[in-house]
């Protein structure tokens, strides 16, 4: 006996108010995540005088969260797809949410950072499975973008807002509230999740690889170091060696998934029409993000000389534009505007925002502020694209690896693009330090702030104009390169996306996108 047609709702179903509403909920840990990005900004000088860390410590402290995050990215997409991505996204809730705790009651630098290690743990559990539930609840590709934007647009904003908030936390409160503000929204996620949010897993994911668990984080975490590093300590051959090392890692890596009977990443991904240049572009667009973020900060500051708290609070002006680019570039697909001149249409306008920074002087805050914001649309614009673009062209039962593969390219080009453009700002800024000055101020604007203070009169203040002049010429050259490589990216994706599917129905109707219940009642 045969169910009747109606019994069996179409699987490209429009999402109603239940899965905007379970977009919400996900919403909060991926804010949060973001926001542990930049929510130490502020909270330094006080967790310097109640734990007293040594310089070595208070580096991890800063850097342990993004280490580990970016290095277990790729297995817990992959467990998620296994295990299931609601349930992997409770266990990470619930991970992030007792390590908010330890770090907030740290009673040593030891503590605080093992603390922050565990919420790097916490923190690649929450993103690919965000994006992989995305992917199993909005079926519809118009749906899916504008889903996907707002998800884009909450990530961007979410690191500008984390140092306003511990400017805030810190200015009323000990320096643990930093953390604590991650409680209320984890516990709300933990008892909505289940009710909202739908479970769904791989129904044939094999065994899980554990051999390619050691080598992603072999490839993945000396290459984020070394990248890190070179921008404040140039190209040092310790890092250089890291780099090769990371590299050597990731080629034994590709080729295990390549032989494995069940890697970790399936190479099957790459089939997807559109999947690679998707994550090639995303690690550009990340380049070119915080690149220029690496220099705003730093102006804002250093130049234009405004307190901490100030320059966080104007740093927040520029996302308001982050807000509408989004959205409005799903809507262009939606119309029939192909994605490949959208996206090359992103790319052209944060090149044309890197321009305007290569215009600043001096005293350029309002100039700054509006290169940032076009810089920041356009590569929001290019990365909710893309990260439809991948999600689209890939099964539903591998949504979580291939989030984490655009999750882990962004991080790569992220210290990247620190990287490359602030040793070509550095390299300015050194030239142009007058050769007379104490060897401090050549190593850095901080430095030579620093020791102008402490210089008499005249000779202070001109040591001062010097630096401030030497940074802006920096942040033109760096703005120059980043002109060039954007536009250069906007050629790269007019070429590469002509061909790639607008929208992939198939993906979006096959069997395998119901849950894992629903496959074995099937």
């Amino acid at each position: 006996m045969t169910n009747p047609p109606s019994s069996t709702p179409p699987l490209d179903s429009r999402a109603g108010r239940r899965e905007w509403t379970a977009l919400g909920v996900l919403m909060l840990p991926l804010l949060l995540v973001s926001m542990d990005v930049s929510v130490l900004y502020f909270a330094v000088p006080a967790i310097s005088a109640d734990l007293a860390p040594s310089g070595t410590q208070q580096l991890w402290i800063f850097d342990i969260y993004a280490f580990v995050l970016a290095g277990l990215l790729m297995t817990m997409g992959s467990l998620g797809d296994r295990i299931g991505r609601r349930k992997l996204l409770l266990i990470g809730a619930a991970a992030f949410g007792t390590a908010s705790v330890l770090a907030a009651y740290a009673d040593s630098a030891e503590t605080l950072i093992a603390a922050r290690a565990l919420l790097g743990i916490g923190g690649a559990t929450l993103m690919p499975s965000t994006m992989g539930l995305i992917r199993t609840m909005f079926t519809d590709p118009g749906q899916r973008a504008k889903a996907i934007g707002l998800w884009s647009g909450v990530m961007t904003g979410g690191i500008a807002l984390g140092s306003v908030m511990s400017g805030v936390l810190v200015e009323y409160f000990w320096w643990g509230s930093v953390f604590l503000i991650n409680l209320p929204a984890m516990v709300l996620l933990l008892v909505l999740g289940p009710l909202l949010l739908p479970e769904s897993r791989n129904p044939e994911p094999g065994r899980f690889d554990l051999i390619s668990v050691p080598l992603s984080l072999a490839a993945v975490l000396p290459v984020i170091y070394g990248i890190k590093e070179i921008p404040s300590e140039g190209w040092n051959v310790r890092y250089v060696v890291s780099i090769t090392v990371g590299l050597l890692f990731a080629a034994l890596f590709v080729h295990r998934q390549r032989t494995a009977k069940s890697p970790l990443i399936t190479p099957a991904l790459f089939r997807g029409r559109g999947f690679a240049p998707a994550v090639v572009l995303n690690l550009v667009s990340s380049f070119g993000m915080m690149g220029s973020a690496f220099f705003t900060t730093q102006y804002l500051q250093s130049v234009l000389g405004k307190s901490s708290m100030a320059a966080a609070l104007w740093s927040l002006l520029p996302t308001v534009m982050v807000g509408v680019a989004a959205p409005v570039s799903a809507q262009l697909v939606e119309k029939g505007v192909h994605r490949a001149h959208v996206v090359a249409g992103g790319f052209t306008v944060a090149a044309c925002g890197y321009a305007l920074l290569a215009f600043t002087g001096t005293d350029s805050l309002w100039l700054v502020l509006a290169g940032a914001g076009v810089l920041a649309s356009g590569i929001v614009t290019v990365m909710s694209q893309m990260m439809d673009l991948a999600l689209g062209t890939v099964p539903v039962r591998h949504s979580g690896s291939a989030a984490s593969l655009l999750e882990t390219g962004a991080e790569l080009g992220g210290a990247l693009g620190m990287a490359v453009l602030g040793s070509i700002g550095t390299a300015v800024y050194r030239h142009d330090i007058p050769a007379g000055a104490p060897a401090a101020a050549h190593e850095t604007l901080g430095g030579a702030l620093a020791v102008a203070a402490e210089l008499p009169g005249d000779a202070g203040r001109a040591l001062t104009a010097a630096a401030r002049e030497a940074f802006t010429h920096g942040m033109q050259a760096a703005a120059i390169a980043g002109t060039v490589l954007l536009l250069g990216a906007a050629v790269l994706a007019a070429l590469t996306l002509r061909k790639a599917v607008q929208r992939d129905p198939a993906t979006a109707t096959a069997p395998e996108c119901l849950s894992s219940s629903d496959a074995a009642k099937a």
